[in-house]
């Protein structure tokens, strides 16, 4: 090996080295705070497990006791529901991302303000909108001194408003993040793509539709996936505003395993309903890889 080849090797080993130096921090984290829980409650979901009595192993009881449990049932319900404001998400993150896609005076601005939901605490999100639709908040004083209702709304306390309420929280916080997806991605698009359908006669509207949309296929592809895990994992702001109530009406499937964990002390049967999240998660997940594979989501297609 000459000399050059040497050095050359002796540089890339200490590259190799200061990179897993860097990364071990991370790993480290990552090992003790997710692997090690996830490989744990993959061996706790199958014994009935007690911090002062006996633990038992119980084979596959968790999971036949979840099915036959009702608010499960509910819970599994209600986390699917969630899953009804995807589309609704996405299509006005499209709409918005289209909108600011343009060179009008102040738009960096809005766009700014636009982002600051996303890197806002949800649980601190959840705490302002809480005070907004409280019996004495914003909503409710307004829609009195209009002289629309005679007494406060319990936007948060009537089992019919409080899911559409947790949804809108969530969608509102949302919208941000995936209107920056998208915005990437118009910005990605040739302009002589665009130019060219205009040439050829195509109003806006028909840019929009038959341009910038299907080159658009890949993101909205990555973004529905991403939201659907997300809505199917909501977590935060059903415990910082209604706690799954009134009357399980806001129950999902993330808050009533930490109920059982942490208020019932059922470890293993919270580590059993944390595996059908899972795969109920990964249902959907695939459903939405084929579906964006048979829909053309690839900008090859």
């Amino acid at each position: 090996m000459s000399l050059t080849n040497k050095m050359v090797s002796r540089r890339k080993r200490r590259e190799t080295r200061t990179a897993y130096a860097f990364m071990t921090p991370a790993l480290i984290i990552i090992t003790v705070f997710t692997i090690i829980p996830i490989i744990g409650s993959l061996i706790l979901m199958f014994y009935n497990y007690s911090v002062l009595g006996e633990t038992k192993f119980v084979g596959f009881q968790n999971f036949i006791s979840a099915f036959q449990d009702r608010e499960f049932l509910i819970a599994v319900k209600n986390s699917i529901v969630f899953v009804v404001i995807v589309p609704i998400i996405q299509i006005l993150s499209i709409l918005i991302a289209l909108f600011v896609n343009r060179k009008i005076p102040g738009i960096s601005l809005f766009r700014t303000l636009f982002y600051i939901p996303v890197v806002t605490s949800m649980v601190a999100v959840s705490i302002i909108w809480g005070f907004i639709f409280d019996s004495h908040g914003i909503i409710n004083t307004l829609l009195m001194d209009l002289g629309w209702i005679t007494q406060p709304f319990g936007f948060l306390s009537d089992k019919y408003a409080a899911m559409p309420c947790l949804m809108f929280i969530t969608l509102w916080q949302g919208l941000g993040y995936y209107m920056m997806m998208y915005l990437a991605g118009l910005q990605g698009i040739p302009q002589e793509l665009i130019e060219a359908a205009k040439i050829d006669g195509a109003t806006n509207l028909e840019t929009i539709v038959k341009v910038k949309i299907p080159l658009l296929k890949p993101y909205i592809w990555l973004c529905t996936l991403n939201s659907v895990i997300s809505a199917i994992g909501v977590f935060d702001v059903v415990f910082v505003l209604t706690k799954g109530g009134p009357n399980n009406a806001t129950m999902v499937i993330n808050y009533y395993s930490y109920v059982k964990a942490f208020g019932d002390f059922q470890f293993g049967y919270a580590a059993a309903i944390g595996a059908l999240q899972a795969i109920i998660t990964s249902t959907l997940s695939i459903a939405v890889f084929v579906y964006g594979k048979k829909g053309g989501m690839s900008n090859n297609e």
